[in-house]
């Protein structure tokens, strides 16, 4: 008897053990486990310790609430201009609905891929293939708007869609790369024209204004000259009108013929002397007389009366050896 006791106690031993096994349930954080009691719904257990009614409640599914990244393979899509384009992307979802997600469709997992594939070849089919690159988030925000409003009697949010290659056939590659290198090139060719118009022009206006600064330097040199010289002659009118000015230029015009009659000498073979020296008093008396002319307007004083006695008293010049 002792012995078929203690089998017994064994064995009710492991039975409430198992009892506890299949009631206990503890459910992770970001975790929902559904129930069914004899074969229908019966709760969703949220995360926690939880206690289920022994050989009735059955947990039927395990649902994470995290979202959750699903790999979209790679289809060949056609653009609006007939050309075939291999497109992949990566989906994220969530769920938020356990119950839903457990009875609204049997695999949520494969229906969004399929819909994702399907939602995108419709967006491609509406671009051009030179604007696939470029209409990447429109696309993205378009297949996350078809798929969220097929997803939602699933319990599931779709939050974004994301394409990760666009790859078009080879020969399309090598067209495009060959229109991108002429087009660069055409752009260098722009470029360079347009560098060098544009120095043309800087070269023209710096010559013209070259020309301009030494035009004005030059009318400003030519008027300093001419301010000058008029100086100069009003002051040497202001001078011979001053008392002993004529004295003083009939000095300077006698020893101005003197010096150069000298060097014509020294330089020259051959010296024509005039025909009488009183030439060379007429000379000073001629200058003199247009002298006193000019200065007429100008002078305040009497001139003196001294031209004569120097007319009379001429230098001798040098004669030729």
């Amino acid at each position: 008897m002792s012995n078929v006791a203690l089998v017994l106690g064994i064995l009710v031993a492991l039975f409430v053990l198992f009892v506890v096994v299949k009631t206990a349930v503890v459910v992770p954080q970001q975790s929902a486990y559904v129930v069914e009691r004899l074969g229908r719904f019966a709760g969703v257990l949220e995360a926690g310790f939880h206690l289920l009614v022994p050989f009735l409640d059955v947990i039927r599914y395990r649902h994470t609430l995290k979202e959750q990244a699903v790999d979209i393979p790679e289809q060949i899509c056609i653009t609006r201009d007939n050309v075939q384009v291999g497109v992949d992307g990566i989906l994220y979802l969530k769920v938020l609905d356990a119950q839903r997600a457990s009875y609204g469709i049997a695999d949520y997992g494969f229906a969004i891929t399929q819909l994702a594939q399907t939602a995108l070849r419709s967006e491609v089919g509406k671009i051009d293939l030179d604007r696939t690159f470029e209409e990447r988030t429109h696309v993205n925000s378009q297949v996350v708007t078809e798929l969220d409003k097929a997803s939602s009697p699933w319990g599931i949010k779709v939050l974004r869609y994301e394409i990760k290659n666009i790859t078009p056939p080879k020969d399309v590659l090598a067209a495009m790369e060959k229109q991108m290198r002429a087009e660069g090139e055409r752009d260098a060719a722009i470029n360079t024209a347009e560098g060098h118009k544009q120095q043309v022009i800087k070269e023209s206006e710096a010559k013209r204004q070259q020309q301009i600064n030494e035009a004005e330097g030059q009318a400003n040199a030519i008027l300093a000259v001419a301010e000058a010289t008029g100086e100069g002659l009003r002051k040497v009118a202001a001078a011979l009108a001053s008392p002993g000015g004529i004295e003083a230029m009939q000095l300077r015009v006698a020893e101005q013929y003197v010096k150069e009659f000298g060097n014509l000498a020294r330089t020259a073979t051959t010296l024509v002397l005039p025909a009488t020296l009183s030439d060379v008093g007429s000379m000073i008396a001629l200058a003199t007389k247009v002298i006193q002319k000019d200065a007429q307007p100008m002078a305040t004083v009497p001139r003196p009366a001294a031209a004569g006695a120097l007319r009379q008293k001429p230098p001798e010049p040098p004669h030729a050896t």
